[in-house]
């Protein structure tokens, strides 16, 4: 079951994940998160940083441990894990890992509406896709051969696996759909291609607009 978490903003999961070695100012926090990568497995605003910290300190989650200034900067506060935020951090990644939870990925957005565009033209569109999720599996794929020749532990690339499973998968559903479009087997092409030749919307896509899908 999903709950209802004080701090519910993933940049203070990730926040936690980092401060659980050791203590560091928000500015460390940053630089390190950064080159951990936690902006590409999770959707992390920079600029909410301070009010997440802040929120964390405020529920117990993190305290406040000393200052730290260096030459002429301004002091920076440094802060710790609590044991709350400890319990917090296992809870939350427990959670994470063993309940499904519904997500609305932009390109499902798109999918949604794509009988507004004419068909060569969606055709087109999810090709050029394609051709973008094919140079980031490249990427990931020698990313991951990179850390493994550098013996980083798979426990420390299991995210990264499986972000390129979900490209691999999601490349080849667009290859069978865009199979389907130019070969003509996708199902009620026709009335599609209908649609945008006369600019008028079939009558049987009137209706089932106005009747609904069918609930899951």
């Amino acid at each position: 079951m999903v709950k209802k978490r004080k701090v519910d903003n993933l940049l203070a999961l990730a926040v936690l994940a980092t401060v659980y070695a050791r203590p560091m100012h928000r500015y460390e926090m940053a630089s390190v998160m950064r080159a951990r990568g936690k902006d590409q497995d999770m959707d992390i605003k920079w600029g909410s940083l301070y009010t997440v910290v802040q929120n964390m300190e405020k529920h117990g989650f993190l305290q406040v441990v000393g200052t730290d200034r260096a030459g002429a900067r301004p002091e920076r506060t440094i802060y710790a894990i609590t044991e709350a935020g400890r319990r917090e951090l296992v809870d939350w990644t427990r959670e994470l890992i063993s309940t499904p939870r519904t997500e609305h990925p932009r390109f499902a957005a798109g999918l949604s509406v794509l009988a507004v565009l004419p068909p060569p033209e969606a055709t087109a569109l999810l090709q050029e896709r394609l051709g973008h999720l094919e140079e980031s599996i490249g990427g990931q794929r020698a990313a991951l051969a990179q850390s493994r020749e550098e013996g980083v532990p798979r426990l420390f690339m299991v995210e990264t696996e499986y972000g390129l499973a979900m490209l691999e998968a999601e490349a080849a559903w667009s290859r069978a759909l865009i199979d389907e479009l130019t070969s003509g087997a996708f199902p009620g092409l026709a009335v599609w291609q209908e649609w945008h030749r006369t600019g008028e919307i079939p009558e049987e896509l009137t209706e089932l607009a106005e009747r609904g899908l069918p609930p899951d």
